[in-house]
């Protein structure tokens, strides 16, 4: 099975001009879905990770299993106003609009080793994001993970400081 094949193309999502990347038609083929998350599992064999940082809310797919499957913590990053507790924010910008991102104050102790996780890589502007809310909180910057790399729009050269996993690369 490729695992480029079971995602799908959707032309002007969310605006005109944009071919999103849908997922949601590898996660719906069981076979697909644990294939992706156990060669993401693969990826990571040997690194001490202690929380996974993913990022709302297809990265949260992803994130849960592989914290259950590394045996270490989930730290949800969200949307503004969803957290309930004190929370530190980082806006960035879209290839199509500004967003931002929240984590709480108290996710994990100082010195942690993270993974940062998300669905898909595109400018790197939501990665940077996450980025930034774990160095407010002290982490160690393990990796960056991505089920899918848009290599065209160099989104990874801004994360030059870290070592960087895609499983599929368009």
């Amino acid at each position: 099975m490729i695992l480029s094949e079971t995602i799908r193309d959707v032309k002007d999502f969310p605006k005109k001009g944009i071919i999103y990347k849908d997922i949601t038609t590898l996660l719906n083929k069981k076979q697909a879905f644990k294939k992706a998350v156990d060669a993401m599992v693969k990826q990571l064999k040997g690194k001490k990770i202690d929380y996974i940082l993913a990022a709302e809310s297809r990265g949260f797919i992803f994130g849960g299993a592989l914290a259950y499957s590394l045996g270490c913590g989930f730290v949800p990053i969200r949307k503004p106003g969803k957290l309930p507790a004190k929370t530190y924010k980082a806006s960035y910008a879209l290839e199509y609009g500004k967003d931002s991102m929240e984590i709480h104050r108290d996710a994990f102790p100082p010195k942690s080793r993270v993974l940062i996780l998300d669905d898909l890589l595109a400018t790197g502007g939501t990665a940077d994001a996450l980025l930034k809310l774990a160095h407010k909180l002290q982490a160690e910057i393990v990796a960056v993970m991505f089920l899918v790399e848009l290599t065209f729009l160099k989104g990874k050269d801004k994360l030059k400081k870290y070592p960087v996993y895609s499983l599929i690369k368009y």
